[in-house]
């Protein structure tokens, strides 16, 4: 379980970042994180609701960077 905790908080934000910088729209990254969090929700890898708000966290701080990142980009 511990180890499910410390993946939700890092994998769903780097995915989002990740996205980004391969999609160039950090609304289209948040989809497709979104989608792979939901696939694997869907296949049974996170079982408890602790874990979904885990997950939503890590995406929110993700998006909230990507932001960041790509008005970084628009600035330069």
């Amino acid at each position: 379980m511990v180890t499910k905790v410390i993946l939700a908080l890092f994998i769903p934000g780097l995915l989002v970042v990740l996205f980004t910088r391969i999609t160039f729209g950090h609304y289209v990254a948040l989809a497709l994180s979104v989608a792979l969090i939901a696939a694997s929700v869907y296949a049974g890898f996170t079982h408890t609701t602790f874990l979904y708000v885990i997950d939503a966290f890590s995406l929110t701080v993700g998006f909230w960077y990507a932001t960041r990142m790509m008005n970084r980009k628009k600035e330069q």
